[in-house]
């Protein structure tokens, strides 16, 4: 049995084909473009469902087995509205876009934004679903009224694939109109934001069989005519199972251009107000689990503008060698720590500050510092923020205990062991870094039966290497509390008088 999982991003799509044990068949991935003009983000959907039939008709083509089941995972707080006849009645509007910001007040000061939290587990944020559907409908009603369905970007597409309007508990979470306690739409939200619930998908858990293939499209792409469609939930979800850390205490370190942190946890935490106040979100996942989102927007962001900056020696030295510049770099850090702190919030901070106008900062550089002690000090400021967000989530009781890294920053064995040596926890690394890609195959087999279990799905989830705290961990538990008062010191400086 073959299975199939689908992942949506806001730049590309791609399908993968997989053997139940865990054997990747095929892998098609195509690439599609955002706008981001004077202030407006968006995307077109008919795009994204162009890209999406190419890659699932390649992927499943050059498997050459039959698959049984496909699940749809994407990215999160964007949504489709379709009009009566099941067309896009406008673009995308993009998480990153900030129209909604004056509704989102709005609803903060209507209903009080700690209650909202406890409500949905989300601050009012002009990035979620709610306020982006609220600014629509005032300030372009002749768009709102074609309006008969609001689907998330994996909805819209099972949509197409299937004829079920469905979504799961992450996705439905990011829209801010889920009650995080009853899994259900939040009533109160809808009223105050105008919106019918009866527009909304049906909400189901991730790894549920949506539907069977449409006829017209199983024809038209060349797929079984009994393939089952599955509902899969928000990419960093799928991560997490992907990784085999949907477990309480476990945590994924995405590793990519943002650095991410996806706790697990059981049930709703005891610390919600200090969670709500740090900018962290409370999402539910599956059979009972949450996760949270804790992220530094410069992760392999700020070793790109390194490189760029400072390392074109290094660069030039590398290629003569046919090597990678980061390799070339890795091979050179110290043994110890550079003695340098470097404040990574090169475009502002996210949690637990959310603080959009956060500087960056290097400090502590003499003339014995050269560019790897630069280098290695950009690596460790960037292990210290994630020490900062794992410090507060546990002030919140959510606790880590080990971690599994994903993403480009993966491939660095230097950087993962600075990692378990700041935050003093055990990383392991995986022999397949598409964990999102994994994770929606998983629940592919959930959807078909077969995997009994979540847990048996995540079975073939295969570790590479453990990297263990070592010596260093004392030095780094000391320069950590320097690191702690940088923030305050360097907003110091640029606080207006």
């Amino acid at each position: 049995m073959a299975l199939a999982g689908l992942d949506i991003g806001t730049t590309g799509c791609k399908c993968t084909v997989m053997t139940a044990e865990g054997c990747i068949l095929s892998s098609k991935y195509l690439d599609y473009e955002a706008s981001r003009v004077g202030g407006i983000h968006e995307i077109d959907a008919e795009a994204i469902w162009q890209s999406v039939k190419t890659v699932i008709q390649g992927a499943f083509y050059a498997s050459a087995e039959a698959v049984a089941s496909l699940t749809v995972s994407s990215f999160g707080e964007s949504c489709v509205l379709l009009d009566s006849e099941s067309r896009p009645a406008a673009p995308v509007m993009l998480y990153t876009d900030p129209r909604g910001a004056e509704q989102s007040d709005r609803l903060g000061r209507m209903l009080g934004k700690d209650n909202i939290f406890k409500m949905c587990g989300h601050p009012p944020n002009e990035m979620y679903t709610l306020p982006k559907l609220m600014y629509t409908r005032e300030t372009k009603p002749d768009v709102w009224d074609k309006v008969r369905k609001i689907l998330p970007i994996h909805s819209f597409l099972i949509y197409r694939l299937c004829g079920e309007a469905v979504t799961d508990y992450s996705l439905a979470s990011r829209m801010m109109m889920l009650d995080i306690s009853r899994l259900d739409w939040c009533g109160e939200l809808l009223s105050a934001g105008g919106i019918d619930k009866g527009m909304l998908p049906r909400i189901l858990p991730p790894g549920s069989a949506a539907g069977r293939i449409l006829p017209h499209i199983a024809e038209e792409l060349g797929l079984p005519p009994a393939l089952t469609v599955a509902v899969g939930c928000q990419d960093q979800i799928a991560a997490a199972i992907g990784a085999g850390a949907l477990r309480p205490g476990a945590a994924v370190n995405g590793s990519g251009t943002v650095e991410c942190l996806t706790p697990v946890f059981d049930g709703l935490p005891s610390g919600m107000e200090g969670m709500s106040a740090g900018g962290y979100a409370v999402v539910p996942a599956m059979n009972g689990l949450f996760v949270t989102y804790a992220f530094t927007f410069t992760g392999g962001a700020l070793l790109q503008w390194f490189r760029d900056r400072f390392a074109g020696e290094a660069s030039a030295r590398a290629q003569e060698a046919g090597r990678s510049v980061y390799d070339y770099l890795n091979e050179r850090v110290r043994l110890e720590p550079s003695g340098l702190l470097v404040l990574p919030h090169f475009a502002g901070a996210a949690t637990p500050y959310m603080d959009a106008d956060s500087k960056g900062a290097i400090v502590g550089l003499t003339l014995e510092h050269d560019e790897i002690d630069v280098y290695q000090a950009v690596l460790e400021g960037v292990a210290y923020e994630d020490r900062i967000n794992m410090e507060r989530l546990e002030d919140a009781g959510i606790h880590i205990d080990s971690l599994r890294v994903t993403g480009g920053g993966a491939r660095s064995r230097v950087w993962t062991q600075i990692k378990a040596d700041v935050l003093n926890r055990p990383l392991e690394s995986l022999t397949s870094s598409e964990a999102g890609t994994v994770g929606s195959l998983i629940l592919s087999g959930l959807a078909v039966g077969c995997y009994k279990s979540l847990e048996e799905g995540m079975g073939i989830v295969k570790t590479h290497e453990l990297f263990t705290p070592g010596g260093r961990r004392h030095r780094y538990n000391g320069i950590f509390k320097q690191y702690q008062r940088l923030y305050k010191a360097v907003k110091s400086i640029y606080r207006e008088e």
